[in-house]
């Protein structure tokens, strides 16, 4: 880089060489050196989410802490630039650096008070001032809750809600259809088809209200705890003032933690949401495998479904279609369960007064609920609300499936039943045939009892 390129920022370590352009200082510029790791950037929404708390802290300031008017405004009008993205390119640490967090906090320092200075025309101190009352040991907690908190709200549950939304209304649309039940893979007795997506919708339904019972104890903030949560050098009425000015700038109903010293040494709660968008996960997976096999075939697979073509599914075999959603769907709860596994390794590492694991923590849950919620728009637009049923395919099988013999047993018993049962697969005839028969039951009777739709209701036949 030639020196018409370059400025030189001073900060307490001495004089470091920073490009021309950047609105960060030498701090910023000694973690990027030190951290040439991934080339992963903390999200947008994370640091969005650090604009809000810099904002907060200087209304705040400027009412109980005698920040300077102008300076405070200047600060408020650059960490709004932050929040809108407009910077973006000015925030290179990599997510793999000081464990705390601290040289994102500190480069969201420095480029608000470059910002800030060309505002109001004078010095802003991205310590002094951006930074007032505030440590990146309670800043950076209370961003990843804050963060976590607004995708939840704004993108996750309304993507899940979608989803179950479009499920229980494709669930509507195919209750015409009963199918073979399958336990172990192998035919079982008979389910309508809507009883089987209905599973699905109450399995996401469960997940959102796991979700949403974790919201509480995210909604405590760190902030006001500063280095160790003692709270040294803020305002008594800080902490409560901030949270609430994040309120109003959310929508959110947040409040400090009762005890910030939980918030700052631990990150229990990021660990617990973790684990729930894991079920979610594990969920998706479920759904999305249960479409693949439906969908297999078209003529050697199972074949209950026709998922809608969406791109060409193999380079060398022409007309070929592959279940592309289930399958990113599936890889989406891979890479969620593997968050889960890095998110409480790293919950782990609060030692004594502070995790030191941060950035990672924050990294991985904002990936988690981003993906979750950008595959379940997926899932439910252009696989599940677009499927067909194949109509034939369903009821072959069906009206052939000996397991339903099983109706019978409280007439004939289990072990003439399983007789039946196996003359009826070795022979390849309806079950009827061979019940009729073996058994002293006419036809009308095991009409009505084998009659597969009735059996979707559950109970004793008669």
């Amino acid at each position: 880089m030639s020196d018409n390129k370059i400025r030189i920022e001073t900060d307490s370590m001495g004089e470091l060489a920073v490009p021309m352009e950047a609105l960060y200082a030498a701090q910023t510029q000694r973690a990027v050196q030190n951290f040439p790791v991934s080339g992963l950037r903390m999200p947008q929404s994370f640091i969005k989410a650090v604009g809000l708390i810099k904002k907060a802290a200087a209304t705040v300031n400027m009412k109980i802490s005698g920040l300077d008017k102008t300076i405070a405004d200047a600060i408020v009008k650059a960490a709004d630039e932050v929040i809108e993205g407009k910077h973006d390119m000015q925030f290179p640490v990599d997510v793999f650096q000081t464990g705390s967090g601290t040289s994102t906090n500190m480069n969201t320092n420095e480029v608000v008070a470059t910002l800030a200075s060309n505002i109001c025309g004078q010095k802003v101190s991205p310590n002094d001032h951006v930074n007032m009352g505030q440590s990146s040991n309670d800043v950076i907690p209370t961003a990843i809750h804050l963060s976590a908190a607004i995708e939840i709200h704004n993108e996750l549950l309304p993507s899940l809600e979608h989803l179950v939304y479009v499920i229980e209304k494709k669930a509507g649309e195919v209750d015409q259809f009963t199918k073979t039940g399958r336990t172990h893979l192998m035919d079982a007795m008979p389910v309508r088809m809507s009883q089987e997506l209905n599973g699905w919708a109450a399995q996401i339904k469960s997940g959102i209200e796991r979700i949403k019972s974790t919201l509480p104890r995210l909604h405590k903030l760190a902030q006001g705890g500063t280095a160790v949560g003692t709270g040294i050098n803020a305002h008594p009425e800080f902490a409560g003032l901030v949270a609430k000015e994040l309120s109003g700038l959310t929508g959110l109903e947040l409040k400090p933690n009762d005890n910030l010293f939980e918030s700052i040494s631990s990150q229990d709660t990021a660990v617990e949401l973790s684990g729930q968008l894991k079920v979610v996960a594990v969920s998706m997976m479920k759904i999305a495998n249960d479409l693949r096999w439906m969908n297999s075939g078209p003529l050697a697979g199972l074949g209950e479904i026709e998922l809608q073509a969406l791109q060409p599914g193999s380079s060398i075999m022409p007309g070929k279609v592959n279940p592309v959603i289930p399958e990113a769907a599936a890889m989406v709860a891979a890479q969620v369960i593997g968050n889960d596994a890095t998110i409480s390794i790293g919950g782990q590492a609060g030692n004594f007064q502070l995790n030191v694991m941060l950035p990672v923590i924050a990294y991985n849950l904002l990936q988690s609920i981003e993906i979750l919620s950008n595959i379940s728009g997926l899932l439910a637009d252009k696989a599940i609300a677009t499927f067909t049923v194949r109509q034939d395919n369903v009821e072959e099988p069906l009206s052939k499936n000996p397991i339903l013999v099983t109706a019978l047993n409280p007439i004939i018993g289990y072990l003439m039943a399983a007789d039946i049962a196996k003359k009826a697969y070795k022979e390849g005839r309806p079950v009827m045939d061979v019940a009729e028969e073996e058994s002293d039951l006419s036809r009308e009777e095991l009409e009505k009892l084998l009659d597969p739709r009735k059996l979707t209701e559950g109970g004793i036949q008669k």
